[in-house]
């Protein structure tokens, strides 16, 4: 890591910005408590929102860790900020985009309709949240930049910053995911840049925001040493006995990188020759990347530079990869947090430079988390599992073909959700109604099963049942399936190695809300907050309306 991050040190010191002057904070009810009351509503908005989504991160993360923090990044978000402790995603499925999608609109797939990363339409295909074959890549030729935000259905944070003041706000998203950027983005920013990794190692954009990648991207990619980061490896950051909280290295349970044997420190690189440069997401360097890249932005977009509040919409998606890979007992895990930690430090020091102590406000949350790895669990006797749906799917075409004679009822399966031809029961017949049930209850034979619902009768269930209403507001009335399957707890669709998430379950919805900054005060709250509760907060912070189809509530703790 050392080569990499001098490189990165080196290139934050040739950033060129001018700055402005912090403007003049005037109290004119000084005397008249009312009078006070109401200029404190109207205090300076902050120049610039940065709006932080760590990818997989659980909260508990904040507590394993916290020792072996350095005291700039998380220790002073935490210590000078306001933390919402009891943090959740009140929907399911618990995946990237539905997780970026709805901290941005403050509203669930329900009416964002970002239900998935992937999710099969109706059309007969597979669809990807981001995914547009209208768009044309800028700065790469591959399919990864035919990208934009055109099946998001709300508005987001970012519209209505630009529409709030005739446009005159910036607005750019920063992932190494295309959807991590795009997303949070919104529908008319200034920018989305998104990492396409492979044998490229360049940050790129489509033509749905601008028809060349500008000057400052291209000399971005030339100049940034990818090759660098590679030759450094990746070694632990401390001492081994540090990393006592994590299970041992090179165990079963996490996934080897692509070539190499075995998955422990140290790691070499170095000799990594097809799609090199995809390791590299998997790593801390990932988000060193991402961090320098969002510093380029905020000086050459000139972020925070006037008058109208800009916002950067930052995502760090090195850590969903590692988790993927890892698992979040493993010493991968608790290094790539140890090292984010520093390019936070690093962040924030820019931040202060550059545009201002106390100018800008910071929100960090997740868009998801993650589960412990079955097979680990196992290992320890503990509950958990692997969810093959294969055989289910099998049981249900033999029962629906012996019930309503031999046909093809079911669509697809993916998500979770079973999708019916829906044609084809029209034209036999059959009571959906009938069919669905009767599937429904075939799902719930499977030991690996907890329920299995129809759609409509989610409708019907008590909202009182936390999980019951996460799994009815993740159904889009038109893109969703027509029965849902819920497996049990700690139960995953995945390999032996490593994890994932997407359930409704609080180790996958449970995740970290940390403010800083402009007219942030130091505290903590431990009722329960909700995933849709930030972006109305953020637009009261930011004296701007709400998107179109939030359903969240103001923090006002956190306000007033």
């Amino acid at each position: 890591m050392k080569g990499c991050t001098l490189f990165a040190s080196a290139l934050t010191t040739i950033l060129i910005i001018t700055l402005s002057g912090c403007l003049e904070r005037e109290n004119n009810a000084q005397s008249n408590p009312s009078l006070k009351a109401s200029a404190d509503r109207f205090q300076p908005r902050p120049k610039l929102v940065v709006g932080i989504t760590v990818d997989q991160m659980r909260h508990d993360y904040l507590y394993r860790y916290w020792p072996f923090f350095g005291e700039g990044g998380f220790k002073r978000l935490i210590n000078d900020g306001f933390v919402c402790s009891n943090h959740h995603f009140d929907f399911a499925p618990t995946y990237t985009g539905p997780g970026h999608a709805a901290i941005f609109t403050g509203t669930t797939p329900a009416y964002n309709g970002i239900i998935a990363n992937d999710w099969y339409d109706r059309s007969g295909r597979m669809v990807y949240c981001a995914g547009d074959t209208s768009a044309r890549g800028v700065g790469t030729e591959s399919p990864g930049g035919q990208m934009s935000p055109h099946r998001l259905l709300t508005t987001t944070l970012s519209d209505e910053l630009r529409l709030s003041n005739n446009f005159k706000s910036k607005v750019i998203g920063v992932s190494l995911k295309d959807r991590g950027a795009i997303l949070p983005a919104g529908h008319a920013p200034n920018g989305a840049y998104w990492f396409i990794g492979k044998d490229e190692g360049r940050w790129v954009t489509s033509d749905w925001y601008t028809p060349s990648l500008p000057e400052w991207v291209a000399q971005f990619n030339a100049s940034y040493a990818l090759d660098s980061c590679l030759e450094a490896g990746w070694e632990l950051l401390h001492a081994p006995e540090v990393y006592s909280i994590s299970y041992e290295d090179n165990n079963p349970y996490e996934t080897p990188f692509k070539g190499q044997a075995r998955a422990a420190f140290p790691y070499d690189f170095s000799d990594i020759e097809l799609n090199r440069y995809d390791v590299l997401k998997a790593t801390p360097f990932g988000a060193t990347i991402t961090t320098d890249f969002a510093m380029a932005a905020i000086v050459n977009e000139k972020l925070g530079d006037d008058d109208h509040t800009d916002l950067l919409a930052l995502s760090y998606s090195n850590t969903d990869y590692a988790g993927h890979q890892f698992g979040p007992q493993a010493v991968e895990m608790q290094d790539t947090y140890l090292r984010l930690d520093r390019d936070l430090e690093r962040l924030l020091i820019f931040l202060d430079r550059e545009v201002g102590d106390n100018e800008y406000l910071i929100f960090l949350s997740a868009d998801h988390g993650g589960a412990p790895v079955p097979s680990y669990m196992q290992s320890l006797n503990m509950p958990g599992g692997y969810w093959k749906p294969q055989s289910m799917l099998d049981e249900i075409d033999q029962q629906l073909a012996s019930r309503y004679g031999a046909a093809n009822y079911v669509s697809n399966y993916s998500n979770d959700q079973l999708f019916f031809n829906r044609e084809l029961i029209e034209s036999r017949r059959i009571d959906f109604d009938e069919i669905a049930t009767f599937t429904a209850q075939i799902c719930k034979r499977f030991p690996e099963v907890y329920d299995a619902y129809t759609t409509k009768e989610l409708n019907q269930r008590p909202i009182s049942d936390p999980v019951i209403k996460n799994l009815n507001r993740g159904i889009h009335p038109v893109r969703s399936g027509d029965v849902i399957v819920l497996t049990h707890p700690g139960f995953i669709e995945y390999g032996f190695r490593g994890t994932t998430h997407g359930s409704p379950f609080c180790y996958d919805t449970h995740v970290p809300l940390i403010f800083y900054g402009a007219g942030i005060k130091p505290g903590e709250l431990t009722r329960r907050t909700h995933i849709t509760d930030i972006a109305p907060t953020v637009a009261r912070l930011m004296r701007i309306s709400a998107p179109t189809a939030s359903i969240g509530n103001v923090i006002y703790e956190l306000c007033d």
